[in-house]
């Protein structure tokens, strides 16, 4: 089972790792960010608008608070600084969802409809979050890839290399100088 404390570890993971990479997107032009490159979301600006979608989606199930689209491929932003400031403050609000989780609410279960098949489902609020924590993990490997063809290196991505994960404050020093698993 999920813990609260997994959940908090999770969400301090994203922000940094979302930090990392749009800092090396802020890198390259607009149009580089935009260049269809045959990703699933066509351009390193799709992908990143897709997280930010379908976090806003989950967390809008998750507070109450729907947060309607017409696709999961939607551009919210074509400005990336907008972009990059409404992720920054997405993961402020996924940051204060994951301080008021309880093992309680994590073990209820949850219903909800997808974009994709409205049709009303239920599971544990545990495993919506890992799906959360997952579907971000998932794409942001895409864009590291993506990153990589550019000739940007993205750096350690591994969890155990989150800067003292074990510090509940956010700071503290990395884990270490070794790149990977």
């Amino acid at each position: 089972m999920v813990t609260p404390e997994h959940c908090r570890l999770m969400a301090r993971y994203n922000r940094w790792m979302n930090e990392k990479l749009y800092t090396l997107c802020a890198t390259l032009s607009d149009a580089e960010r935009k260049k269809d490159r045959r990703a699933f979301f066509r351009s390193i600006h799709g992908t990143l608008n897709h997280l930010l979608l379908g976090d806003r989606i989950w967390l809008g199930r998750f507070l109450g608070q729907p947060f309607h689209v017409e696709s999961l491929a939607q551009e919210l932003y074509s400005d990336f600084d907008e972009l990059r400031g409404e992720r920054a403050r997405t993961d402020d609000a996924i940051d204060a969802f994951v301080a008021g989780l309880t093992r309680k609410k994590l073990e209820a279960g949850f219903a909800y409809r997808t974009l994709v098949d409205p049709q009303e489902r239920s599971a544990p609020l545990w495993i919506l979050t890992t799906h959360l924590f997952n579907h971000q993990t998932h794409h942001r490997g895409q864009l590291t890839t993506l990153l990589s063809q550019c000739g940007l290196d993205p750096g350690i991505t591994d969890l155990m290399w989150l800067p003292d994960p074990t510090d509940a404050s956010g700071h503290g020093r990395p884990g270490g100088a070794h790149r990977g698993q």
